[in-house]
């Protein structure tokens, strides 16, 4: 029986790890914008990256590092995305890990990098390491610490995203704790924007490696802000190995307890970070049951969750079904709009080609006032569903991607 738990945590949550962050004026005065995550010893390790084939100089480079299966470092900074920014941008990742390597005196082949903010502007590598050495003398295990490196990686992020559970592993104490930044940029098709879970899990790569893709599988591929896909999306997790449980090396009951509490911890960071969209009002769950197909199901949730005349009526607090059907009908998923039905929590919108008289739309236009509902679309067609988690496209959305750069 599952003895899974929530708890208060972050990043630091699992035995076995550290981290800090710190300002460094990489965009930003007075704002941190340089983290630091250090095992103790190196860790068992698995990455999932964006599928953006313009992908940045920190993905490239750590596509590579992780293939070693043991990480000890990951060096994150926001402000300066070194994307788009050719050989010296890969060079400049290398030197990065190479000198946190250096003053962490650990193996630079044990150091992952990552950055998040602007395209195409090269790093700046000297305040970059100014802050690596500065949060290299500031690393901690208390919840503050998981916080300081989490406000490090946020850009247009509104607040922190982080999470932790336990569960109990051959009667041994297993820690899964995480944080995650994104609000903008966002269908990952692979992960997130940038995430970093660590574990005192006992596992091995190879099952560590697919507990996270099954895990960001019903996560954080199942976000959508405004369904752009990023160049620097990666996804870490770590694991310490120091909660003292049997190895974890095949199958079975043990690995289906870890992955409870990863997937319930990438969940929770999934889902904040869709509630955090870019000018959110409101966080909102596509679902779509009764498709004949699991892929049917995700592609036409995924369509109406990206569906921007969807999105805008549900911040003009319009119970606009007829969008919602229509993302669905162009979505490659089968459909019969005369079995199907579309509702806003439990109130119906259309019914099988009975569409909502005045009595109904007042009823769906308060479930429109809430700051959180789901959008249910039943096809009637056969036993698959799918959850996609989203939010509205405001005024203020337009407004903070407008002026970016500038």
């Amino acid at each position: 029986m599952s003895n899974l738990k929530i708890v208060k945590g972050g990043v630091v949550s699992a035995l076995g790890f550290k981290a800090a962050g710190v300002p460094a004026k990489i965009k930003y005065e007075g704002r941190n914008d340089v983290a630091l995550i250090v095992a103790d010893e190196p860790a068992v390790a698995a990455a999932m990256f964006t599928t953006n084939r313009v992908a940045a100089a920190p993905v490239l480079y750590d596509r590579e590092i992780v293939k070693g299966g043991k990480v000890q470092a990951i060096l994150a900074n926001s402000g300066c995305a070194n994307a788009c920014t050719g050989e010296e941008g890969l060079k400049d990742a290398k030197l990065t890990a190479l000198v946190t390597a250096g003053e962490l005196g650990i193996d630079p082949k044990h150091v992952l990098v990552a950055s998040t903010g602007v395209i195409g502007r090269r790093l700046p590598v000297d305040r970059l390491l100014e802050g690596m050495k500065s949060a290299a003398k500031s690393l901690g295990n208390t919840y503050e610490h998981g916080l300081d490196a989490e406000k490090a990686v946020m850009t247009t992020d509104t607040k922190p995203k982080q999470a932790a559970a336990t569960i109990t592993i051959d009667g041994k104490l297993v820690t899964v704790g995480g944080m995650t930044k994104g609000s903008g940029m966002i269908e990952p098709n692979m992960a997130t924007m940038l995430g970093f879970i660590t574990t005192d899990a006992n596992i091995t790569t190879p099952m560590l490696r697919r507990a996270l893709k099954l895990a960001v599988h019903k996560s954080f591929n199942r976000v959508v802000v405004d369904g752009d896909e990023s160049t620097n999306d990666s996804c870490f997790i770590l694991a310490s190995g120091k909660a003292g449980n049997a190895l974890i090396d095949k199958a079975g009951e043990s690995f289906d307890l870890f992955l409870e509490a990863l997937s319930a911890v990438a969940i929770s960071l999934a889902k904040q970070m869709a509630t955090d969209g870019e000018g959110a009002t409101k966080f909102v769950t596509v679902t779509v049951k009764g498709a004949k197909s699991e892929k049917d199901a995700e592609r036409a949730a995924r369509a109406v969750a990206k569906s921007p005349l969807a999105k805008t009526s549900w911040f003009g607090r319009d119970p606009n079904w007829g969008r919602v059907l229509a993302a669905v009908g162009y979505s490659g998923a089968e459909v019969s709009d005369m079995e199907a039905e579309v509702f806003y929590d439990k109130v119906w919108a259309f019914k099988k080609g009975k569409v909502a008289d005045a009595s109904q739309l007042e009823k769906l236009a308060k479930v429109l006032k809430k700051d959180e509902f789901e959008v249910v679309v039943d096809l009637h067609l056969g036993e698959h569903s799918a959850s996609i988690y989203t939010c509205d496209f405001s005024l203020d959305y337009v407004h903070i991607n407008a002026d970016y750069t500038t």
